[in-house]
């Protein structure tokens, strides 16, 4: 069917981003109803991958096989969030930003944004011709997204069964692929993510290789912005003042999943340079003098 607005599908996708994420900024705006937030994210992803797939009409096995394994991944995490957070009742992120349009905004922009930064790799192969012959980078390419898939899948799934026991309330997660790393699940998104840039290489010429800002602003957002530094400081507040929680962050990787017995033993330098242990991430644990009068004091009080 060929071209659409410009021959890279661009425009095109970006167009029905921002019409999809506004339709449900709306909803939430209007009815304080946030549930469908990560849901309408996800979906996203599906509508663009299916979308450029059908419209440039090439069907090339490497943009089948890509498209699916974007398909899967956003219908998989899109259904889980939103049953997660119909049965949670609500998500705690927007406790701040239902009553405060401005914060809305910048939320659902950055959310488009996300979207369709991310989605880059996979609209260029399905708005090119496929690139001709399969090449040792498409099979690297998958084997990452099912590692990275079935990382995050598990780590979503063990993490929901260990909040929903009783025995566990008030208490971190530590199970599973959760005992090598702080944040498993998104060490599985920036892999797959990774894996469908590193599949699309074959089909990229000159700028376009510039797609890679896809899975570098993923990489970027989760570990500097909207990821791990809120849930290590939200998780530092509740658990700062519990040696086996400060234990639990001193011997556990942050992203990349990685036995404790060895990370813990790491030199601090090699666990900043190659691990992403980043000392921002710890700025909310109390400070060692401060934890032990809390100590003492609390043994006086006794």
């Amino acid at each position: 069917m060929g071209t659409v607005l410009d021959s890279h599908f661009l425009a095109l996708t970006a167009i029905v981003t921002v019409i999809y994420q506004f339709i449900f900024f709306v909803i939430t705006a209007l009815f304080k109803f946030d549930q469908v937030t990560d849901f309408a994210g996800s979906t996203n992803f599906v509508i663009l991958a299916v979308l450029t797939l059908v419209l440039k009409a090439s069907w090339h096995f490497r943009q089948i096989v890509l498209t699916l394994l974007v398909v899967v991944w956003g219908l998989r995490l899109g259904i889980f969030l939103l049953m997660r957070i119909l049965q949670w009742g609500e998500d705690r992120r927007f406790d701040e930003q239902r009553g405060n349009i401005v914060r809305l905004i910048i939320f659902w922009t950055l959310q488009a944004v996300w979207v369709w930064t991310v989605s880059l790799p996979l609209t260029l192969v399905n708005a090119s011709d496929g690139g001709g012959s399969l090449k040792p980078a498409d099979v690297i390419g998958w084997t990452m997204w099912v590692f990275g898939f079935l990382i995050e899948a598990a780590a979503d799934q063990q993490k929901l069964s260990f909040k929903n026991s009783p025995e566990n309330r008030g208490k971190w997660c530590d199970v599973g692929v959760w005992k090598y790393s702080r944040h498993p699940n998104y060490f599985g998104e920036m892999l797959l993510w990774w894996g469908i840039f590193v599949a699309a290489s074959p089909v990229l010429e000159g700028a376009e290789y510039l797609v890679i800002f896809g899975p570098l602003f993923l990489t970027l957002l989760l570990l500097f912005v909207s990821g791990i530094p809120l849930l290590e400081a939200s998780a530092d507040k509740k658990h700062g003042n519990s040696g086996a929680y400060r234990s639990y962050k001193k011997t556990t990787s942050p992203l990349i999943l990685f036995p404790r017995g060895v990370y813990g033993n790491l030199p601090g330098w090699f666990k900043t340079v190659f691990l992403f242990e980043f000392p921002f991430y710890s700025r909310n644990l109390p400070q060692e003098g401060r934890l032990q009068n809390s100590k003492e004091k609390e043994v006086k009080d006794d």
